[in-house]
């Protein structure tokens, strides 16, 4: 990687941090893995706040949610718009993925609009089951 020059990352860094978040959006849990293993903070935020464990949850890869999870991720962190990774989740009704969380003890009632409060909006019956259930 090339110095970055004045307080702006350089690109070398920008292309990293853009295949960090590619990993978590695609679910490539062994490598996204070791670049966290390697230093990469886990709970590294794109420029809306999106976490990678915001990233896999919403894009339903329970197994990489899991993983950061594991490695310390916040799973209670909101992104700019005030989502958690569980409400990312209940909203595209990833069961597994909610699952997931909430075991880790991610909380029904964290961000705004809560998890709670998503699966109430859009009317999601089997999330709300599963969230109260995990209350």
């Amino acid at each position: 990687m090339s110095e970055p020059t004045g307080e702006e990352p350089g690109q070398d860094v920008l292309d990293l941090a853009h295949r960090i978040f590619d990993l978590a959006r695609s679910g490539a849990t062994e490598e996204l893995a070791g670049y966290v293993d390697a230093g990469v903070p886990v709970n590294l935020t794109n420029d809306k706040g999106d976490s990678l464990l915001i990233l896999a949850a919403y894009h339903d890869h329970p197994a990489t949610v899991a993983a950061l999870l594991a490695r310390g991720a916040e799973a209670d962190r909101a992104n700019d718009r005030g989502q958690t990774a569980l409400a990312a989740a209940v909203f595209r009704q990833n069961p597994r993925t909610v699952g997931t969380l909430l075991e880790a003890g991610a909380d029904p009632d964290a961000g705004g609009p809560s998890a709670l409060d998503t699966a109430r909006f859009f009317d999601l019956p089997a999330m709300l089951t599963l969230l109260e259930a995990g209350r």
